[in-house]
C-alpha cells in the first residue's frame, strides 16, 4: 500500500501505483482537504453567479441556468462532450489519467464533493479505469473530451478496462458493488477540466523515456565492447572540459559501466607507449561517432528527459482546472490553468529526444551488420552459411521503419494551434496528441532497440566475448540471451522481439545497476564518493 497526500506524487510514486498497481490509500488531512474545500463552495455559491455552476460553459456561459436544473447541467457536460473518436487508449494510459485526475482535485481547489474522490481511489484499487478515446481532445480546456470519457464512466454510463478487459459500467458497478458517482454542484466540470489526461500519459512517457536511455548506455558501451575501442572518448578528462551536465553524467555512467571490461582499450598502450610506424594504419585511430560520441548524443537526451520529468511532476500535482475554488481566500478566481502548453511543449521536447535516441541504436545496430564497417563480423552477423542463411539481415528492416516513423512524428503539435469553440478556444495546446505521439515514439524505440539487443547478442556470441565484458554488460548480456539466444538457423523473429521488448519495458535495469555498481537512484550517473 502507498500512501498519497496534496502535492506528494513524485514520479516514483506514480511508477509504483500505475506501474506496479500497489494499493493506493489517500491521508486524512488530504480528505479533510477535499471536505473543506466543497464545503466552502456550497455555501459561498448560494445567491451567486458563477461559471460552470448556474451558467452555461464556454461561450454558452452567457445564459444562466435555473437552480432546479444545476445538477442536470453537469450530467449534460459529461455526455455532450463524451464524443472521443479512435482507439480506446491503452490500458495502463487510463489507470494513469484517472490517478491524474483525482490528484488534482486532492488538492482541495476544485470543490467536488469527497464521494468523487473515493469513488476513483476505489476503482483504481480495483484495476477499473473508465475507457477513454484516443481522439477529440484539443488541450485548451485542459482534456474535455478524454476527461468527459472518464467522467462518464464514473456516473455508470460507458465502458472500462477492468482486470485486463472492457466491459460495461454497469457490470463494474455490480460486480464491485460500488455506487456510481453523484453530481453535488460542479462534479461534472471539476473532472472535465484539466490536463490530466496528458498528463497521465506524460508521466509513463518520462518513465519509459529513463529506461531507454539506461539500456541505450549500456547497448553504446556494449558495442564498445564488441569493437576493443579505446576507452578515452567517455573519459572524465575529455568530458569535463564540455560544461553540460547530461554529457558529463552520460559519460561517468559509461566509465561506472565498463569497470572491470577486458575488452575496452588504453589509447596510451597501443599508440603513445610504443612507436608506430606504419604508414597505413589498418586499425582505427578514432571510432565512427556513432561509437565515439554517445556522451555527446545522449547527453543532451538524459537532460530533456529530466527537465520533462520535472515540468511534469509539477503540472502532476497543480491546479489544473477552472474556476479556482480557494476557500483559504474565500474567493473563487477564473483563468486558464487548465491550458495544456507546459506539457504539450515536453511532449513534444522529449519525442524529438527520444527519436534522436533511436536514431544512434539504428546507426550501431548498421555498423555491425555492416562487414565492411566492422571488419570484425560476418555479413548481417549470419553465423550459418552465408548465401543460403540470412542472420539479421530481414530483421534490419522494422528498426528502419520505425526510426522513420520516429522522424516523421517529432514533427512539433505544439504550434498547431486551430482556434475552435466558437472563437472562445481561440489559441490551444494540442498537448495530447502531443504525450500520444510521444508514446508512439517510446514504444517505436523500445522495438528498435530490440532489434540493437538481438544483433548484440548475435556478435558477443559469433565472437567468444561473454566472459570478456565488464559485470554489467555480462549480466545484460546473460539476461537477454537468456531470452533469445544467438541462433545460427533462421526463423522468424517476431517473437523474440516481442520478448526483448517487453523485457525491457517491463525489467528496472537502473535498478540492477545500482545494486551492480553502487548507484544511488535510477540514474546511472550519480555514483557515491567511494566508488
Amino acid at each position: 500500500m502507498i500512501t498519497i497526500n496534496a502535492k506528494s506524487l513524485d514520479l516514483a510514486a506514480f511508477e509504483r501505483i500505475v506501474l506496479q498497481k500497489e494499493t493506493l490509500h489517500l491521508d486524512a488531512a488530504s480528505i479533510q482537504n477535499v471536505v473543506d474545500s466543497y464545503e466552502f463552495l456550497a455555501a459561498f455559491s448560494d445567491d451567486k453567479l458563477i461559471y460552470g455552476i448556474n451558467t452555461g460553459f464556454g461561450p454558452m456561459a452567457q445564459y444562466r441556468i435555473d437552480d432546479a436544473d444545476r445538477k442536470k447541467l453537469q450530467y449534460n457536460l459529461i455526455r455532450s462532450h463524451s464524443s472521443g473518436m479512435g482507439q480506446i487508449l491503452p490500458e495502463q494510459q487510463c489507470r494513469a489519467t484517472l490517478l491524474a485526475r483525482m490528484n488534482t482535485l486532492l488538492l482541495g481547489y476544485s470543490g467536488v464533493h469527497v464521494s468523487t474522490i473515493n469513488l476513483m481511489v476505489n476503482l483504481i484499487n480495483a484495476e477499473a479505469y473508465p475507457c477513454i478515446y484516443a481522439h477529440g481532445g484539443v488541450g485548451a480546456s485542459g482534456d474535455l473530451v478524454q476527461l468527459a470519457h472518464l467522467a462518464l464512466g464514473l456516473i455508470g454510463e460507458g465502458e472500462f478496462w477492468f482486470k485486463g478487459e472492457i466491459v460495461k459500467a454497469k457490470t463494474v458497478f455490480e460486480t464491485l458493488q460500488l455506487h456510481p458517482l453523484e453530481v453535488h454542484i460542479r462534479e461534472g466540470l471539476g473532472l472535465l477540466n484539466g490536463t490530466s489526461a496528458m498528463t497521465g500519459i506524460g508521466a509513463i512517457n518520462v518513465l519509459h523515456a529513463r529506461k531507454l536511455i539506461t539500456g541505450q548506455i549500456l547497448f553504446s558501451l556494449m558495442v564498445n565492447e564488441i569493437m576493443q575501442a579505446y576507452d578515452d572518448h567517455f573519459s572524465e578528462e575529455l568530458n569535463s572540459v564540455k560544461l553540460h551536465p547530461g554529457q558529463q553524467m552520460v559519460a561517468k555512467a559509461m566509465r561506472a559501466i565498463s569497470k572491470k571490461s577486458g575488452l575496452l582499450r588504453k589509447r596510451h598502450e597501443h599508440l603513445y607507449d610504443k612507436k608506430v610506424t606504419e604508414h597505413v594504419i589498418e586499425d582505427k585511430v578514432q571510432e565512427y561517432y556513432s561509437l565515439r560520441c554517445v556522451p555527446q548524443i545522449l547527453g543532451p537526451v538524459y537532460d530533456t528527459i529530466e527537465n520533462t520529468a520535472r515540468v511534469i511532476t509539477g503540472e502532476l500535482n497543480s491546479v489544473n482546472d477552472n474556476p479556482v475554488i480557494d476557500k483559504e481566500h474565500k474567493n473563487i478566481f477564473h483563468g486558464g490553468n487548465f491550458h495544456g502548453d507546459y506539457t504539450a511543449l515536453e511532449m513534444d521536447k522529449l519525442k524529438i529526444a527520444i527519436t534522436k535516441l533511436s536514431m544512434l541504436a539504428e546507426r550501431q545496430l548498421n555498423f555491425l551488420l555492416n562487414h565492411h564497417l566492422n571488419k570484425k563480423l560476418p555479413p548481417f552477423i549470419n553465423m550459418g552459411q552465408l548465401g543460403l542463411n540470412f542472420g539479421i539481415q530481414g530483421m534490419q528492416y522494422p528498426a528502419v521503419s520505425n526510426v522513420a516513423e520516429n522522424q516523421t512524428l517529432s514533427n512539433p503539435m505544439y504550434i498547431h494551434s486551430i482556434s475552435n469553440n466558437n472563437d472562445n478556444q481561440d489559441i490551444v495546446s494540442m498537448g495530447c496528441n502531443a504525450a500520444q505521439m510521444c508514446a508512439r515514439v517510446i514504444e517505436n524505440t523500445f522495438e528498435v532497440l530490440s532489434v540493437h539487443a538481438l544483433a548484440i547478442i548475435q556478435s558477443i556470441t559469433h565472437l567468444g566475448y561473454q566472459d570478456k565484458l565488464s559485470p554489467a554488460t555480462k549480466w545484460m548480456y546473460d539476461e537477454l540471451s537468456a531470452l533469445t539466444p544467438a541462433f545460427t538457423e533462421d526463423e522468424s523473429s517476431n517473437e523474440r522481439f516481442l520478448k526483448i521488448k517487453n523485457w525491457l519495458m517491463e525489467t528496472e535495469v537502473g535498478d540492477k545497476m545500482k545494486a551492480l555498481l553502487g548507484f544511488d537512484s535510477w540514474q546511472l550517473v550519480e555514483i557515491p564518493n567511494h566508488q
